[in-house]
């Protein structure tokens, strides 16, 4: 419970994405049926993906300096940390009174594997570069970001996967509420990995296509006939202060951070406890002054067997068929790292706008999965509340409830 007395509301929100690079122009494309989903022929094994299929604008901004220590995932994340600024109408953050926390499931997986390539293949030591290290830590994204924004107050990198953007903007809003820091830019990235991919095949949890179906289609969240994940890549970051900071300064403000929680569930790493979800929920719902005005559920559901199955008994349980349900990996792919965040911001823009965009390619609701009123086509819905969840492999949850103002 917040007994500070303070307020942490967003007022810039960035992202680099597969199907856009502002809130808008990521709404207006999932809205028309975009879908970034596509087979990476490329691969030894072809499997769908939905990977950015550009060099991402604004790479030009980032010095030769700072782009040395970065690999793929690092730049992704800069660029959504300095448009997320850019939004805010700030032209500069205070240094020392400023955190950063952006998350990821990895470092720079592709640097990774040509660096093990290149050692497999009998490459000696002189072959590698000395900024590799830099590139595949598993807190470049945060300290790459940080350096490129000139943040010198905190710095974390939580490395919980696909928890990691929303427990990244969690975190950081402790900060602020904590006295640490004034202002805080925080959230998730991740860039597309053949590793990842691969070992998700490995545990049977990647989709395949139907006879005849397109890739489009291959990420079927609560649907009777979904057969797994699909990778994708981005970043997305927003930019946090306190309620009255933001006010005086004229900002606009996209919603409050009004309550978070996490915990863990603990019964197995590779699935979803649905009772540890349920859990998380009544955590936030404890934290929270009211769930009056909740209009929507941006669902984490991957498209996996049980991982859809666990989400959607515990949103049974604590909601019942009251509050709409959807997902947005039928389009984007999971992003793993980032999702928390490119989902929460395509939902404050869905907030901002009083329109639910619908799961994509759910044709036929699992009966293992019924309950929730699920969004299956657009609907123009007002709402003030919105809830963001995110659940990782390892059993870890978080959960996040955003109020718009």
């Amino acid at each position: 419970m917040n007994r500070t007395g303070k307020r942490i509301v967003i007022t810039g929100a960035g992202l680099v994405s597969a199907l856009g690079s502002t809130p808008a122009e990521l709404f207006e494309n999932l809205a028309v049926g975009k879908s970034a989903v596509r087979m990476m022929n490329t691969w030894p094994e072809p499997v769908p993906a939905a990977p950015l299929t550009e060099i991402p604008s604004g790479t030009e901004q980032l010095s030769r300096t700072e782009r040395r220590s970065m690999g793929r995932v690092a730049q992704l994340a800069a660029l959504a940390g300095l448009a997320a600024l850019r939004d805010s109408g700030l032209e500069e953050l205070p240094s020392e009174r400023t955190a950063c926390v952006i998350g990821s499931t990895l470092g720079a997986s592709r640097v990774f594997e040509e660096t093990f390539e290149t050692l497999l293949l009998g490459g000696g030591r002189e072959e590698i570069s000395p900024m590799n290290f830099f590139k595949c830590a598993s807190h470049t994204a945060a300290f790459n970001t940080a350096n490129v924004l000139h943040i010198g107050g905190p710095v974390y990198a939580p490395a919980s996967a696909c928890a990691a953007g929303l427990q990244s903007i969690g975190l950081a809003a402790g900060l602020i509420l904590s006295g640490e820091a004034d202002f805080a830019v925080a959230g998730g990235a991740e860039e597309l990995s053949h590793m990842v991919a691969e070992s998700f095949c490995r545990m049977e949890a990647y989709a395949h296509l139907l006879p005849g179906e397109k890739p489009e289609t291959a990420a079927r969240p609560f649907d009777r006939n979904r057969s797994g994940l699909v990778c994708g890549e981005g970043a997305a970051t927003v930019l946090l202060e306190e309620y009255e900071h933001a006010r005086k300064r004229g900002a606009r403000i996209y919603a409050e951070i009004e309550a978070y929680a996490t915990n863990r569930g603990t019964e197995q790493v590779t699935q979803s406890d649905s009772a540890a979800v349920e859990r998380c929920f009544r955590l936030l719902a404890d934290q929270a002054e009211s769930f009056d005005g909740l209009g929507f559920i941006s669902a984490h559901a991957t498209g996996t067997r049980q991982g859809d199955r666990a989400e959607a008994e515990a949103l049974r349980r604590m909601f019942g068929a009251a509050v709409p349900v959807a997902s947005l990996k039928g389009q984007l792919g999971h992003t793993l790292g980032a999702s928390g965040a490119l989902e929460l911001i395509a939902s404050l823009e869905m907030m901002r706008r009083g329109v639910l965009l619908p799961s994509a390619n759910l044709r036929e609701p699992d009966q293992e999965c019924a309950g929730p009123d699920y969004v299956r086509e657009i609907r123009e819905r007002k709402f003030t509340r919105f809830i963001k969840d995110c659940f990782a492999f390892g059993g870890i949850n978080a959960v996040m409830l955003c109020r718009s103002i």
